[in-house]
C-alpha cells in the first residue's frame, strides 16, 4: 500500500481562476516590491558593515541596562536585541549587539571589543561572548555587489538552459516564476524585518534551483504531451501536464517542507533566516511553477509539433539528458 498525497489520476482545471492566480501573484509582487522600497531591509552586518557580538548569560537580557553601560563608549549606531530560541534553556538568555562602522576605520578594533565587552561585564560579571563577528563598509559593499551579480547570473543561465533544452517562450516562463519567487520572499523579509545577510542570499539561490526543478519537470511532461496530443488545445494539454506530474510536485514539496519545518523549529536563530527563506520559497516556488510559469507560456503560444525540427527554436540541445 503506497502513500498518496493525491489520487493516482486528477482532473484539476488550473485555469480555471487563471485571472484570479495571475492577478494575485502580479499583486503581490507589487506589494513587495512597495514594502520593500518603503520600509527597507533589516540588513545584516555582512552588509552594513561594523562589528556583531553575542552575548550569553544566566540572568533575563535587560536592553536599557545593556544600551545604558554602552553609552559612555560613544560607538554611533548601536542595536540591541534578544535573541528568542525555543531551545534555549531557562538559564541561556542570548542578546545580539551590533556596532555600527567607525569613521575611518574598516571595523570595530579589538581594543573597542574589548571595552564593549567590559561594559556589558559591568551589568551581569558572568556574561560570556560565544562569537563576535566584523565585517569592514569596503567589504560589505562588495559583497552586496557580488550578491546581486550572483542572483542575475543564476537567472541569466537558467534563462539560456531552459531555452536550449526546449524553446524561448518555456524560458521566459520559468525566468518569470523564479523573478516571482524572489521578489515575493524579498518582500516578506522587508515586511517581517528579518535579518538579510549572505544566508538569505544562498536561501534565495537555492529557491531558484528547486523552483527551477519543479518547473522544468511539468515542461518535460508538457513537451511530451504535445506531441502525443496534437489535436488538443494548448490549454487543456498544460492542464494535463500538471495533472499528471502533480503528485511528484506536491510530495517532493511536502517532503521537502517537513525536513525544513523542523531546522526551523530546532534549528536554533542562528540558521533561522536562512531555512525561513527556504521554507518561503519551497511554497512560492511550487506555487509559481504551476499558476505563474504555465500561465505565461499560454500566453506567449508554445510550437505544437515537436516531431518536426524547427531551425529558428533553440530545441538542438532538448535531447541530451540533464
Amino acid at each position: 500500500m503506497r502513500l498518496r498525497l493525491v489520487p493516482q489520476e486528477t482532473n484539476i482545471d488550473f485555469f480555471k481562476h487563471a485571472r484570479l492566480t495571475f492577478g494575485a501573484s502580479v499583486l503581490a509582487m507589487v506589494l513587495s516590491i512597495a514594502v520593500w522600497l518603503g520600509m527597507g531591509l533589516n540588513f545584516g552586518i555582512d552588509f552594513l558593515g561594523g562589528t556583531t557580538i553575542r552575548t550569553e548569560s544566566s540572568t533575563p537580557v535587560d536592553v536599557a541596562a545593556y544600551r545604558a553601560a554602552l553609552d559612555a563608549l560613544d560607538l554611533g549606531d548601536v542595536s540591541i536585541t534578544q535573541v528568542f530560541d525555543p531551545t534555549f534553556g531557562p538559564e541561556q538568555n542570548v542578546a545580539m549587539i551590533r556596532i555600527q562602522a567607525q569613521a575611518g576605520q574598516e571595523s570595530v578594533t579589538p581594543e573597542m571589543v574589548l571595552a564593549v565587552q567590559d561594559a556589558l561585564q559591568t551589568v551581569y560579571p558572568a556574561m560570556s561572548f560565544p562569537s563576535v563577528e566584523s565585517v569592514g563598509p569596503k567589504v560589505s559593499g562588495e559583497l552586496i555587489q557580488t550578491a546581486i551579480i550572483a542572483v542575475i547570473a543564476s537567472l541569466g543561465a537558467i534563462l539560456v538552459y531552459i531555452w536550449l533544452r526546449f524553446e524561448w517562450q518555456f524560458s521566459v516562463g520559468a525566468v518569470a516564476a523564479l523573478i516571482h519567487d524572489i521578489i515575493l520572499t524579498v518582500g516578506l523579509f522587508a515586511l517581517l524585518q528579518i535579518r538579510f545577510d549572505l544566508a538569505t542570499i544562498a536561501a534565495l539561490l537555492t529557491i531558484v534551483g528547486y523552483s527551477i526543478n519543479d518547473t522544468v519537470v511539468i515542461f518535460d511532461r508538457l513537451r511530451e504531451n504535445l506531441v502525443k496530443y496534437k489535436s488538443r488545445g494548448l490549454q487543456d494539454v498544460m492542464n494535463l501536464s500538471a495533472n499528471e506530474t502533480l503528485s511528484r510536485t506536491l510530495m517532493t514539496s511536502g517532503t521537502t517542507l517537513l525536513a525544513l519545518l523542523a531546522l526551523l523549529v530546532l534549528g536554533g536563530d542562528v540558521i533561522r533566516g536562512f531555512v525561513f527563506a527556504i521554507f518561503w520559497g519551497v511554497i512560492v516556488g511550487t506555487y509559481s511553477s504551476i499558476f505563474v510559469a504555465k500561465n505565461i507560456v499560454l500566453m506567449i503560444g508554445v510550437k505544437r509539433d515537436w516531431s518536426k525540427p524547427d531551425a529558428k527554436a533553440g530545441t538542438q540541445f532538448s535531447n541530451i539528458d540533464a
